[in-house]
C-alpha cells in the first residue's frame, strides 16, 4: 500500500485550520492584511505566500528552542525568530518581486505583530515537536490564504473588472450600461466580503456561539 507524506491525523489538522478553526474566519485574526491587501489577487497572493512561510518556518524553529527558552523572556526570542524571518521574506520581495513589494508597503512587515504568527508559536509550537508544529503552522497559513484569496479575486473582479491584471468581465457588459463596483476597491468592500464569507462558513458549519 503507498504510503502518503502526512498522516490521517496531520491531513485533519491542516483540514480543521482550513475550514473549522480558520484562523481568519473562526479565530477572527489577521484582518488588517485581509482588508489592507486584497485590492489585487496579486498582492494578496505574494502576502499570503510570505505569511505562510513565515509562521510554518517560525514554529519550526520555536518549537526546536523551546526546551531551552526561559520561560520569562519566550515572548522575546518568538518575536525576535518571527523577526528574522519576516525581515528575510521582506528583502526576498525586495530582490525579486519589487513592485509587489512596493504595493505591499508595511503590511510584510507588520507580519511580526500578526496575532496568527504570535498565537501558533505560543500555543503550540512551544508544546509540540517540529514537525507537528511545522504542519500547524502550514494549516493555519493556508487557511488565512485561503480567506485572502477569495476575497482578492472577487474584489478585482468586481472593482477592477480584471483578474491578475487581466480583463475579465466581457465588453459587451460595458457597452450595455455594466460599471464596476468602486467600494470594491476601498476598504469598506473587503470588509463586507470578509463579513459575507464568515457568515456562510459559519451557516454551513452550523457554528453557534454555544459552541
Amino acid at each position: 500500500m503507498a504510503t502518503t507524506i502526512l498522516s490521517k491525523k496531520e491531513r485533519k489538522q491542516i483540514k480543521d485550520a482550513l475550514w473549522d478553526n480558520n484562523p481568519v474566519t473562526f479565530q477572527i485574526l489577521g484582518i488588517c492584511s485581509a482588508l489592507a491587501v486584497t485590492v489585487q489577487l496579486k498582492t494578496a497572493l505574494v502576502m499570503a505566500i510570505s505569511l505562510t512561510f513565515v509562521v510554518s518556518m517560525s514554529n519550526v524553529v520555536i518549537s526546536i528552542l523551546r526546551n531551552k527558552i526561559p520561560s520569562k523572556i519566550r515572548i522575546i526570542v518568538q518575536l525576535s525568530v518571527i523577526s528574522s524571518l519576516v525581515i528575510l521574506a521582506d528583502q526576498f520581495l525586495k530582490a525579486y518581486m519589487y513592485d509587489v513589494s512596493k504595493q505591499l508597503s508595511v503590511f510584510v512587515g507588520l507580519i511580526i505583530t500578526n496575532c496568527i504568527v504570535m498565537g501558533r508559536a505560543e500555543a503550540y509550537a512551544m508544546a509540540n515537536p517540529p514537525w507537528k508544529s511545522f504542519i500547524d503552522g502550514l494549516g493555519n497559513g493556508l487557511g488565512y490564504s485561503s480567506v485572502l484569496i477569495l476575497v482578492a479575486t472577487a474584489r478585482e473582479i468586481l472593482g477592477s473588472g480584471t483578474l491578475l491584471g487581466f480583463p475579465v468581465v466581457p465588453q459587451f457588459l460595458y457597452d450595455i450600461g455594466y460599471v464596476n463596483c468602486g467600494m470594491m476597491v476601498l476598504a469598506p468592500g473587503a470588509f463586507f466580503l470578509l463579513g459575507i464569507i464568515i457568515w456562510v462558513q459559519r451557516a454551513i458549519s452550523g457554528y453557534t456561539e454555544s459552541n
